[in-house]
């Protein structure tokens, strides 16, 4: 392909709004062009990246037996009523309605409308399993858009789900699948580690992230050199071993004006933030809850979900929290407090804590859990950090950052049993489908593999995700000689079967070194008229510091054995 009639539009300055490596070199390296907050538009060089990906993907898709099919992204209120899904998803929901006046969303996910699907079509369990995959647009009206593809409004991605006729045979395809998406990540080039995960709106029994691993990820990871790994929200907080408590003075009081902060506080009170008890106040499913956790950790709102066995739950308002506690906001304490609290098993580890002293502007000092409070029960509902034990072997984690390519779900009969999505089996009863569900943002592996793979001059592709595997550079297409030993060089190798890209543009040399640096190409041949006297051209593989010269009538013969 020639460069000239390649729509490929550099940029030299980092623009100011991209806050990430990967968005910055994106546009830098015209592979996207910013329409409007979260919405992008895929420019050639972009979208060549993209279908790479797909075409990896689809293969090992097809590998475990998929069928690929095309689903609307205009879905209709009336299949997400069936799940109960439509206030669920809340205002990430982009929402529509048609000249008929009647409801639709555009799609952030296929559940519901798969599950129609097949709920039509499948009668009897010899047609189980079966497993439909698609490519397409999804939207979610994300409250903050950044990041670039990362969290955008608009991303494609390709989503799967199997259907099976019980829960073993579901456990099988899942880790079929689960092997293939390790294939589709290796074949990408990603550094990446699979964890256990939270099922989130989606739902489901037990879960699995793939997380593109990067100091600019989005989600915490905490691993184990056991094998254990988990992201933040999933993993599990070992059970503190519950300290001597030493003398303690009886509980007092302390001003504390307008301090409603774990950290103004402190700096009142000169105490470290692990004394401090934090109450929280939540709604589950309707119903005010008071929550007690340690100062110096983050209440994990998926934990305190599944332990309420709550359909909802959200933050409590202002007046929900003075009805609740007594209190104003920031002042609740467990001291003498009428509420029913549960509290996270860390806050049994304090011996001489600060809490809300449930008046305005008062803190209270020398709590002792136990002593002057009793929580309602010690649940883990915090988000682990570094340094935690292993709830497998015990080991202090270690903890890292990661940027979710991929999510497999083990669905289970959640989407089915609500749809009435059941089979005939072999007696002739009819059961409920066991569902399994697997994404992959197709997307967001094109952000994370430049997060991975860059230097100071721009992108670093890996082969299978290149643009182009070969850029042919002719220093100056005015000099007769360059311009033929370059167009021969460029005709031979797509005889040979190569993806390459010929910069024919009469630019000065450093703009094309510079282009041909930012956009990444794997190898590079550059035609300069001193080594050319001599027969020789530079051959270069972008990620090395340096080229070598190498015979212009040998250097494609050296690239095949790059």
């Amino acid at each position: 392909m020639l460069f000239s009639r390649t729509f490929i539009p550099t940029v030299r300055e980092v623009p100011s709004d991209a806050e990430t490596i990967s968005h910055q070199l994106m546009l830098r390296a015209g592979l996207i062009r910013k329409l409007a907050a979260g919405i992008y538009e895929w420019l050639p060089l972009g979208l060549r990246v993209l279908k790479k990906v797909e075409a990896i993907v689809r293969e090992e898709m097809n590998g475990i037996g998929g069928n690929e099919v095309w689903l609307p992204q205009l879905q209709p209120r009336e299949l997400w009523e069936e799940t109960g899904r439509w206030q669920v998803y809340g205002k990430e929901l982009m929402r529509l309605k048609d000249r008929k006046d009647a409801d639709f969303c555009l799609a952030p996910t296929a559940e519901e409308v798969i599950t129609d699907l097949v709920r039509r079509e499948v009668r009897s369990y010899r047609s189980l399993p079966l497993m439909l995959y698609q490519f397409g647009v999804k939207y979610r009206d994300e409250i903050r858009p950044r990041f670039g593809v990362m969290r955008a409004r608009e991303f494609y991605m390709k989503d799967a789900y199997s259907f099976h006729a019980d829960e073993a045979d579901c456990e099988r395809y899942y880790q079929e699948a689960f092997n293939a998406y390790k294939k589709i990540f290796e074949r990408c080039g990603l550094h990446f580690r699979p964890v256990e995960a939270e099922s989130g709106a989606i739902g489901g029994s037990f879960s699995h992230e793939f997380m593109g691993l990067a100091d600019t990820g989005e989600e915490g990871i905490v691993s184990c050199s056991c094998g254990y790994a988990a992201n933040v929200e999933r993993a599990e907080c070992s059970v503190c071993p519950e300290p001597a408590k030493p003398e303690t003075p009886q509980v007092s009081e302390v001003s504390t004006p307008g301090a409603t902060s774990v950290e103004a506080v402190a700096k009142i009170v000169k105490r470290p933030k692990d004394q401090f008890i934090k109450l929280l106040v939540f709604v589950a499913d309707e119903k005010p809850v008071v929550v007690l956790i340690r100062g110096d950790h983050e209440l994990n709102e998926a934990k305190l979900q599944h332990y309420l066995k709550a359909k909802w739950l959200s933050k409590a308002s202002e007046a929900v929290y003075a009805e609740a506690t007594g209190a104003p906001v920031g002042f609740a304490g467990p001291v003498g407090s009428k509420a029913v609290m549960i509290a996270d098993h860390a806050v049994k580890t304090i011996t001489d804590g600060v809490a809300g002293g449930n008046r305005a502007n008062v803190h209270v000092k020398h709590v002792v859990p136990g002593r002057d409070f009793q929580p309602a029960a010690y649940v883990d509902l915090r988000k682990a950090i570094e340094g935690d034990a292993c709830p497998r072997c015990g080991k202090a984690m270690t903890y890292s950052r990661g940027i979710e390519v991929g999510h497999t779900f083990k669905l289970g009969t959640k989407y089915s049993s609500s749809m009435n999505a059941t089979y005939l089996d072999p007696q002739g009863g009819s059961k409920p489908m066991v569902m399994g569900c697997y994404g992959i943002g197709v997307s967001r592996v094109v952000a994370a593999c430049i997060e991975q793979c860059h230097d100071d001059n721009g992108i670093i592709w890996p082969q299978a995700l290149a643009p182009w595997q070969l850029i042919i550079v002719p220093l100056n297409m005015t000099h007769p000689e360059i311009k033929k030993t370059g167009e021969q060089l460029y005709e031979q190798a797509k005889s040979a079967g190569m993806d390459v890209l010929y910069d024919d543009r009469n630019e000065r040399p450093g703009v094309k070194l510079k282009d041909a640096d930012l956009i990444g190409i794997p190898l590079r041949i550059v035609i300069g008229e001193r080594k050319l006297a001599e027969g020789k051209v530079e051959f270069k593989r972008r990620s090395d510091k340096t080229g070598e010269d190498v015979p212009s009538t040998e250097v494609l013969q050296r690239i095949n054995k790059a």
